[in-house]
């Protein structure tokens, strides 16, 4: 007898329900996220930094990288429950490429959060604000407010922000350009420059090292600098800005600025 057509339909259509819950069951779990395999230590977490910019971050005599970024970074890592944290030197230009191109998970190198970067990756919350800073002596009481240096001898580094920063704003200040850092700060000791203007952690770190000088009590531009990652692991992004919320209410990161920076002005 041959067999009723609507029978074999409902056989074959059995077996192919059998076949994939069979395949269902035998399909291997969804591979775990980045997150997952960092708190479990079966990945590590590849961190870029190019470090040649104490305090944030350099490299010592016997080649380890240390500063402020690793230090947070580390602690952040320990809060979140990361099991291994491995700081790779990039160039500061190859770090956004380095992370879109998956060679590391996170770039920790005193980057300024900007419209243009943030089109390509994702930065954690902002952990420290930069900006143009004043620097002056320190039993100086003139310069109070960013109108205070009109006509007055202002050293900056060629070639930085400050120099078209102060011939935009600041017209009548009398630019004292040099080559060096150390040239600039040089300048003010002497007698050379009323005032430096130079980037705010450049210039809370030089005071803390060197002292004879203070941060005049304002900001000519404020620069937020965040942490970058892949915008394919925001589980990654989100856990290190809840880590960050906790330091900033239980005194880590203050305690973390004060050690690499010095106290705030």
């Amino acid at each position: 007898m041959r067999p009723d057509p609507k029978t074999l339909i409902g056989s074959a259509c059995a077996a192919l329900v059998c076949a994939a819950l069979l395949a269902t069951s035998l399909a291997p779990a969804a591979a775990a996220g980045l997150l997952d395999n960092l708190k479990s230590g079966q990945q590590t977490l590849a961190v870029g930094t190019d470090a040649t910019f104490p305090p944030f971050e350099y490299t010592t005599a016997s080649g380890e990288k240390i500063g402020f970024d690793m230090d947070l970074v580390n602690a952040l890592a320990k809060q979140i429950g990361i099991k291994k944290v491995e700081f790779r030197q990039v160039p500061f230009g190859g770090l956004v490429p380095g992370l879109v191109a998956n060679h590391i998970d996170m770039a920790a190198s005193a980057i300024y959060i900007t419209a243009a970067r943030q089109k390509v990756v994702d930065f954690s919350s902002p952990y420290f604000t930069g900006g143009l800073s004043v620097m002056v002596k320190q039993n100086d009481t003139a310069i109070k407010t960013q109108q205070n240096l009109a006509g007055k001898k202002i050293a900056v580094q060629v070639g930085t922000k400050s120099v078209n920063w102060l011939k935009e704003h600041i017209p009548t200040a009398q630019l004292v350009i040099v080559q060096t850092n150390d040239q600039m700060f040089l300048s003010l000791q002497n007698g050379q420059a009323d005032a430096v203007v130079t980037g705010y952690p450049a210039a809370r770190y030089y005071i803390k090292t060197h002292g004879g000088a203070k941060l005049a009590p304002f900001l000519l531009t404020h620069e937020q600098y965040g942490y970058a990652f892949r915008k394919n692991e925001p589980e990654l992004t989100k856990a290190v800005d809840a880590a960050l919320e906790t330091f900033q209410k239980d005194g880590t990161m203050k305690s973390l600025e004060t050690k690499w920076f010095g106290k705030p002005e």
